[in-house]
Parts: C-alpha cells; sequence; structure tokens
C-alpha cells in the first residue's frame, strides 16, 4: 500500500463516513438521575440542546444506539425557550437557522424531528415531561457551562425515565482529565500524552442513514396541539413572527447565518483560503485571517472532529505523524504545517481547556476562582486611580477615547464577535478603565454574553479570565490598576500587529 492509499484509508477512519454504527465511548456518557428504562415506552427520545447539529454528534449516536438496542423509533425534540439569560433576537435567529437544517437534513429519515420555539414565556413549560412520560429513555447534551447544567439536573430528578447526558463537546473527552489545569502548557502536555487514545473514536459523520431506525407512526394529538412544533414559515429568515416574541430586539440579527450548513461552508473557506498562513495572519485584523468558527462551536453547529477531520485531510495526515514524545509545545507535535498546527492550538487546547474549568468548578465565573496572586495584586490595586472611567452604559455604546477599542466593540455591537486578537485588547481596557476588577469583570461578562454569537460558552469565559490573570504568570515591572497582570496597551497594538483597515471599517466617526 503506497503512503497516499494509507493515508486515506486512516482518514476515513477518522470521519468514520459510511462505517458501521460505532458504540459511543462509556467517559462521555453520564447518567443524569437513577431512573429506569421504561420498558412500555414508544420512542427513544433524543433532547437536542447544545450539540444542535445530525452529523458527528456522539449524542445523536447514542440516542440511535438505544433505538437500535430497544427496537424503537427515535424522535429528536429541538426545544428553544424564550426567557434565557440574555434572549435576544441574534441568538434566537442563529439557532433557528440551525433548525431548519436539521428539519431539512432529517425530512425523509426514519428519525421524527420535533422543533418548538416558545411563543410566550413559560408556555413550554411541561413539554419535556410530557414527552419523556412517552418515552423509554431520554438522551441529551452533555455542556458544562450558562444555565445548561442546572437545566440537566431540574430534569432528571422530573423525568419519570432514565437521562443520560453525553459529552460531544471536544476531541478529548471532558471527564478524561480529572483535575483543573491552571494554564494552557500543563493542559497541552495532558493532551500530548492522552489525547491519541482518543483520535481512533470520532463521532459517526451520518450516524443515520442505513441504521434500519422504525418509524414512528403518530405523536399523540393533545401534545402537538398544546405544544404546536414551529412551522416553515415562522422559522424562515425575515420572518416577522421572530419580532413578535418576548426578545430583546435591541440586540438585533446579524448577516452571519447560523446552521451546519453555513458552518460547513466557512470551515471549508477557511481550510482552504487561511490556514496555511494562520501562524502569520491569524492576529492581524487587517487580514481577516481568522476561522470564524466559535459561534458554529458554541451552539453546536460544527463538532471539533468535524473540523479536526477536515484540517487531517487538508494536511495529508494520519496518527502516525504525532510526535513520540510530549513536551507540552505549542507546535511540532501534530507533525503538521505551522498553520495548521498554531490553529489546533487554538481549536483543541485552549478551547477544552475552558471546558476542562467549567466542568470541574461551579464558580468559573465569579472573581473568586482567579488564582490566588491575581486576586491578591487585582485587589492591591483596586483604587489606584485611573485617568479614565467609564459606566457600562458607555462601554456599550462604544464611546470611550479610544478609537480602537471602539471599533472593537462596534464590531460586537453589529456583528456579535470580535477580532481574536483585540478582544484580549479590548479586556485589557475594560480593566483600566472600570472603577474597580470586580466592575471590570461585570462589564466584559454582560457584554460578550449579550452581544457575542459566542458567548455564554467556556472558551469565551477563558478569554474573559484570561484578562484578569487565568491560565497566566505574574508580569513585571507591577503597574497602576493592572499590578502583576499581563498589561496590553492600545499604542502598542498599533505596532504590533495591524489595524488600519480595521479601524477605518469599523471606526465611530467623529
Amino acid at each position: 500500500m503506497d503512503v497516499h492509499s494509507r493515508r486515506s484509508e486512516a482518514l476515513s477512519v477518522i470521519s468514520s463516513k459510511d462505517a458501521p454504527l460505532n458504540k459511543v465511548p462509556e467517559v462521555r456518557v453520564r447518567p443524569v438521575n437513577g431512573a429506569p428504562i421504561n420498558a412500555k415506552g414508544g420512542f427513544v427520545l433524543y433532547w437536542m440542546n447544545a450539540h444542535r447539529r445530525t452529523n458527528s454528534n456522539f449524542s445523536l449516536q447514542r440516542a440511535i444506539e438505544w433505538a437500535r438496542t430497544l427496537k424503537r423509533p427515535l424522535v429528536v425534540l429541538e426545544a428553544l425557550r424564550c426567557d434565557y439569560p440574555w434572549a435576544s433576537e441574534r441568538l434566537h435567529r442563529f439557532i433557528i437557522d440551525g433548525m431548519i437544517d436539521n428539519r431539512e437534513h432529517l425530512a425523509g429519515s426514519p428519525v421524527w424531528y420535533y422543533p418548538y420555539v416558545e411563543q410566550r414565556k413559560g408556555e413550554g413549560k411541561g413539554l419535556l415531561e410530557s414527552f419523556g412520560a412517552l418515552s423509554c429513555i431520554v438522551v441529551t447534551d452533555d455542556f458544562p457551562c450558562f444555565f445548561l447544567p442546572r437545566m440537566l439536573a431540574a430534569a432528571g430528578q422530573r423525568l419519570p425515565v432514565r437521562l443520560e447526558a453525553v459529552d460531544s463537546n471536544g476531541l478529548l473527552p471532558v471527564r478524561a482529565a480529572q483535575r483543573v489545569f491552571v494554564t494552557a502548557f500543563s493542559f497541552r502536555r495532558f493532551l500530548q500524552k492522552h489525547l491519541a487514545d482518543h483520535l481512533d473514536c470520532f463521532p459517526q459523520m451520518d450516524p443515520i442513514t442505513g441504521m434500519g431506525l422504525p418509524r414512528l407512526g403518530a405523536l399523540p394529538q393533545d401534545l402537538v396541539k398544546r405544544w404546536p412544533p414551529a412551522s416553515k414559515e415562522f422559522m424562515k429568515p425575515g420572518s416577522l413572527a421572530l419580532t413578535q416574541l418576548p426578545l430583546d430586539h435591541k440586540v438585533s440579527a446579524c448577516t452571519i447565518s447560523g446552521g451546519s450548513i453555513a458552518s460547513k461552508r466557512v470551515l471549508s473557506r477557511f481550510v482552504h483560503t487561511h490556514l496555511d498562513l494562520y501562524h502569520t495572519s491569524g492576529n492581524h485584523p487587517d487580514d481577516n485571517a481568522t476561522s470564524g468558527l466559535s459561534p458554529y462551536l458554541h451552539f453546536g453547529h460544527l463538532s471539533s472532529h468535524e473540523a479536526f477531520t477536515a484540517i487531517a485531510e487538508h494536511e495529508d495526515w494520519t496518527k502516525d505523524d504525532l510526535a513520540p514524545k510530549s513536551t507540552g509545545g505549542r507546535l511540532g507535535w501534530w507533525g503538521m504545517s505551522e498553520g495548521a498546527e498554531s490553529f489546533l492550538d487554538q481549536l483543541i487546547t485552549w478551547r477544552e481547556l475552558g471546558f476542562n474549568m467549567c466542568s470541574m468548578r461551579q464558580d468559573y465565573d465569579q472573581f473568586g476562582s482567579l488564582p490566588q496572586w491575581a486576586q491578591d495584586t487585582l485587589c492591591t490595586h483596586g483604587r489606584d486611580p485611573r485617568q479614565y472611567t467609564y459606566t457600562k452604559d458607555e462601554f456599550e455604546s462604544a464611546k470611550t477615547h479610544d478609537p480602537l477599542w471602539n471599533a472593537a466593540q462596534t464590531q460586537l455591537l453589529k456583528e456579535g464577535r470580535i477580532h481574536n486578537y483585540l478582544r484580549m485588547l479590548w479586556g485589557k481596557k475594560i480593566l483600566q478603565w472600570s472603577a474597580s476588577p470586580r466592575e471590570a469583570l461585570a462589564v466584559m461578562v454582560e457584554l460578550n454574553d449579550k452581544y457575542a454569537l459566542d458567548g455564554r460558552d467556556p472558551n469565551s469565559y477563558s478569554g474573559i479570565f484570561w484578562v484578569l490573570g487565568r491560565y497566566d504568570r505574574p508580569w513585571g515591572p507591577e503597574r497602576q490598576i493592572f499590578g502583576k497582570i499581563r498589561y496590553m496597551s492600545s499604542k502598542r497594538t498599533h505596532r504590533k500587529v495591524r489595524v488600519v483597515k480595521y479601524v477605518k471599517r469599523y471606526g465611530v466617526p467623529e
């Protein structure tokens, strides 16, 4: 067998295309309650709420396993409430775009897809319990952040049948790491020692086709009448129905489309256009060479396994290319190009480091979760005089003295994102211009979670808390306000990266 054939065969195993259904690793499955399986149930229910996709999804794959074992139809319930924190037209539109893709992908398959969009606050109460009472078992998504852990725990107490939560968040199963890692280096070294064992077990790219699942005849009419599924007319882009929902309509929808179809377009464009130069261009806002994948990863429209597979195929890579020793170094372990390895360090090391924190500490979003040295130095300098101080409203409106900061905030307001490099500066300046470190943290969380499509996510909380010292070390010389926290300035950023076009594009007119 020649080298090209060997690599092609290895990649086909990684992507799991057209392969028999593989068993979901037990390390990714967590029982939420102690309720039994209902042998008399009419179907298996997959309650989709974080991994909102039909491809490369361990949760869906686990639900199919149960449907085949129990010889029952599979129902996928994807519900969207209207009273989650920071609920807005922007976030709703992005999620509903994904629901449209899921509906179209499952049309004609044996899987019964049930998209439900709550019209009024509290209207969806009882929906999950009603579905659960009819099912044999409920499978859902295990996401360690935002309100989802509390929602799953409450659901487990209410459901009369077994509830399983499945981790389809990253390449490393969340529970494969048994401690909190305090630096990217230590986590990267752990990955280099243990991740290879998990690269042979990726979720099925298409877990439904050819599985021979039975079809559900119908759902009870009283259930459908009380909680009618969202119609195609309601869900389509531009529908006025979205404007009638009790959401924050001041945070308007973005031009960036959500959904798995859009995510694959964005992934393909990045891999074939920017990946090779990611290590040299990724930090320069003027080059616009970032991947744009974080919103799709956050809402589960794209899996990190899909992104990794696309990069591995582009690099003609197999596991044989891995370095034999784990050094914890940012480059060299994968055996790929520098651009690919630089991006994988973001996709895997930094992204999954955030999942490690959120899964191990419930206070991941609190000031007290910072390293002790960071808390001490910030508190010591908490009352240092500030040359500029701004209120939350002034920050939100991009009304500071700094054109570069205002441009970054304007991009967040308009597009629901900030360029990766400038997001760090954005946070550092909020720290410098707020009355106290705790106030700065509150402003960063509020603005990020309210406006960013990838907010409310372990990765975005990593970025916010990095500003305050998480995953970092003490720096010298000790400064006013920052103390030993790493310092960044707009002046230095202008010298270090290319931002002239960026400021021109997003700058606020004088």
